[in-house]
C-alpha cells in the first residue's frame, strides 16, 4: 500500500485521519510528532501508545529541540522580533519548524503523500502546505478536515463508530505550549473586548517576593543565569521559564493579521522569551552602533514576518540571519533583569563593549574626545542644508 505521513499530534483533528487515510483511503500511515520543547516523556509515551491504537503502520518521534533553537529561535533573540510588538512568535515559529520536519521525515522514507490535520480557518494549514510542497514538492498533500469541511462532532460520530472510545470532551481553553511560549485560545480571545481570567492560563501566581537576577549573554545567546552557566542555551531559556513564570509575568494578548487575511487574537504566556528579548534589546543599546540597531531592527521586522507567513524556508532567510548573527560579535555581558508578580524590569547592564565608557565623555556632562568648538563647527555644517531651505523658501515667497 502506499505511503503517508501524518503530522500526528494526538488530539481528535489527527486521530481522525489516522482512521480516515488507512481504512477509508488505504494507505499505510506513517505518524510523525515533532518535538520542539513543548512535551514531557509521558505525553511522549502516552501519543505513541494512542497512535499504534488507532491503527498506524508506524509512528516516530522526532526531536528537533535543539535545531529549533539553532536554526530559528536564537534569531527571533538577535532580532528582538515581537509581531505587532507584542508576540514572541511562539507557535509561528514552531509551527512551520514541525512542518519542515514532518517534510523532511516524509522524503527520508519514500513517502507519496503527506498530511495535515488542520482545518481551513487558520494558519497553520499554510504553514504546512508550504512546508511539504517546497522540500518535497513530488508529494501528494492530503487534508481530510479541510477538504471534507468536517464539524467536531461528525469527527467523533465516525471515530465512535470505528471503535475509538475516548473523551473527545473539547477543553474550555486550548493550550499550546513550546521552548518559545505557550498560546491560549479560549471564548475571550473570539472576541475583541475580553481579557482570559487567571484560571485560563497555565501557571498560576505562586511567587509574590520580588527578586533580581542576572541574564548573561555571549554573542547574542543566553548562556547562564545568576553565575551559573548553563549546558546549552535551551537549557537556560527553560530554567529561566522556571523562575519566572510562577510571577505570571509574560501574559499577554496579540492581535494579529492572519495569513488568509483576517484578524485574529490569542493569548500567550512567554516569560522567558519576553525577559531574553527585553534584557538582550538593552545590551545591544549600550553595545550597537546607531547605525546597526536601525538596519537590524528593519531587517528583523522583515524576517519575523516572512516567518510567520511561513517562508522560513525562503533563501532570504538565510541572509538577514548572517547579518544579525554578524551583528552579535560585540552583543557579551550581563544583564540584572528584576522580577515581581506580572511585571519586570531591567535595572541595568555590564559589558566589556559597552559604548557609554567614561573614557570619551559622560551626556549631558564632560567630553573627553571632543572641544567645544569642535561641536559648533559641525552644528554649523549640520544644519546648512535645512537653513538653506529655510531661506529659498522664504525668498521665493517675497517673489
Amino acid at each position: 500500500m502506499p505511503k503517508v505521513v501524518l503530522a500526528f499530534s494526538g488530539g481528535l483533528d489527527t486521530s481522525f485521519c489516522v482512521k480516515y487515510l488507512a481504512e477509508d483511503q488505504g494507505y499505510d500511515v506513517y505518524s510523525v510528532l515533532v518535538d520542539t520543547g513543548g512535551f514531557s516523556d509521558e505525553e511522549l509515551k502516552t501519543i505513541e501508545a494512542n497512535a499504534y491504537a488507532l491503527g498506524v503502520k508506524q509512528h516516530t518521534t522526532v526531536d528537533r529541540t535543539k535545531e529549533y533553537y539553532s536554526d530559528c529561535i536564537r534569531y527571533l533573540v538577535f532580532g528582538n522580533i515581537l509581531k505587532n510588538n507584542t508576540y514572541p512568535l511562539s507557535v509561528s515559529a514552531e509551527r512551520i519548524f514541525q512542518a519542515v520536519a514532518v517534510a523532511e521525515y516524509a522524503r527520508e522514507i519514500g513517502a507519496s503523500a503527506i498530511a495535515h490535520g488542520s482545518t481551513g480557518a487558520g494558519n497553520d494549514q499554510v504553514r504546512f502546505d508550504m512546508a511539504f510542497r517546497i522540500i518535497m514538492p513530488e508529494a501528494e498533500i492530503i487534508t481530510p478536515i479541510r477538504d471534507l469541511k468536517l464539524s467536531r462532532e461528525a469527527e467523533i460520530e465516525y471515530l465512535t463508530k470505528k471503535g475509538v472510545q475516548r473523551d473527545w470532551k473539547k477543553a474550555e481553553y486550548s493550550i499550546n505550549k513550546g521552548l518559545w511560549g505557550t498560546s491560549v485560545g479560549g471564548k475571550e480571545t473570539l472576541t475583541s473586548n475580553q481579557y482570559l481570567p487567571e484560571s485560563a492560563w497555565p501557571t498560576q501566581v505562586t511567587k509574590t517576593e520580588p527578586e533580581t537576577i542576572t541574564l548573561e549573554f555571549e554573542k547574542g545567546e543566553l548562556v547562564g543565569l545568576n553565575g551559573q552557566r548553563a549546558e546549552t542555551s535551551v537549557q537556560a531559556i527553560q530554567q529561566l521559564a522556571e523562575m519566572a513564570q510562577p510571577f505570571g509575568i509574560g501574559r499577554d494578548i496579540h492581535v494579529g493579521d492572519t495569513i488568509i487575511g483576517i484578524k485574529g487574537r490569542v493569548g500567550f504566556e512567554a516569560a522567558a522569551p519576553l525577559i531574553i528579548i527585553k534584557a538582550h534589546h538593552t545590551l545591544e543599546k549600550h553595545v550597537l552602533t546607531e547605525q546597526q540597531l536601525y538596519w537590524k531592527e528593519q531587517l528583523a521586522n522583515w524576517y519575523g514576518s516572512l516567518l510567520h507567513k511561513g517562508q522560513f524556508v525562503e533563501p532570504v532567510m538565510r541572509n538577514i540571519e548572517t547579518f544579525m548573527t554578524d551583528t552579535q560579535n560585540h552583543v557579551t555581558g550581563k544583564v540584572q533583569v528584576h522580577l515581581a508578580p506580572y511585571r519586570f524590569h531591567v535595572e541595568g547592564i555590564e559589558s566589556n563593549f559597552d559604548l557609554m565608557s567614561p573614557v570619551f565623555g559622560s551626556y549631558g556632562e564632560m567630553n573627553n574626545a571632543w572641544t567645544g568648538d569642535d561641536v559648533r563647527g559641525f552644528s554649523k555644517v549640520a544644519s546648512n542644508q535645512s537653513m538653506i531651505y529655510q531661506k529659498i523658501s522664504e525668498l521665493s515667497q517675497k517673489k
